[in-house]
């Protein structure tokens, strides 16, 4: 994929996990406080940074072969899942924020990402098929 069609999914799934982790920020630090605030905000801002490495990873590492990009995709996400997991149970016991909070708003957020994802991959309009050029007259196939 050429990196100016990476950065329009990118762009997209960045703004609507960031707008959804401002409304959980917003709504957490209302219903529990200050610690919600932090959980909900920690949340976010570790999906919006593991998700935005892992696009710009793949798109890195497909740029020159691009036949590798499911490969790659599995690669890219299942470390992704993996960070995920040791962030969750580095902070299973934390006091600095309120691990619910943080659990649903990480989960909301991923949702979103990939959501958005999705939605960008199944609007764009890529073509998949190369096609020869036109046979000629003459030449026999």
């Amino acid at each position: 994929m050429p990196s100016h069609d990476a950065r329009i999914p990118l762009r997209g799934a960045a703004i609507s996990t960031a707008v959804a982790g401002a409304v959980a920020t917003a709504v957490s630090t209302v219903v529990v406080g200050s610690k919600g605030l932090i959980g909900a905000l920690f949340a976010t801002l570790l999906v919006l940074a593991f998700f935005a490495f892992g696009q710009v990873a793949l798109e890195r590492l497909t740029r020159n072969n691009p036949q590798m990009m499911m490969a790659a995709a599995l690669l890219v996400y299942t470390t992704q899942v993996l960070l995920v997991g040791i962030v969750l149970a580095v902070f299973r016991d934390t006091t600095l924020f309120d691990t619910k909070v943080f659990a649903f708003t990480l989960l909301g957020c991923v949702l979103i990402w990939t959501g958005f994802q999705v939605r960008a991959g199944m609007k764009a309009k890529l073509y998949y098929v190369e096609t020869a050029s036109s046979p000629k007259k003459d030449s026999k196939p």
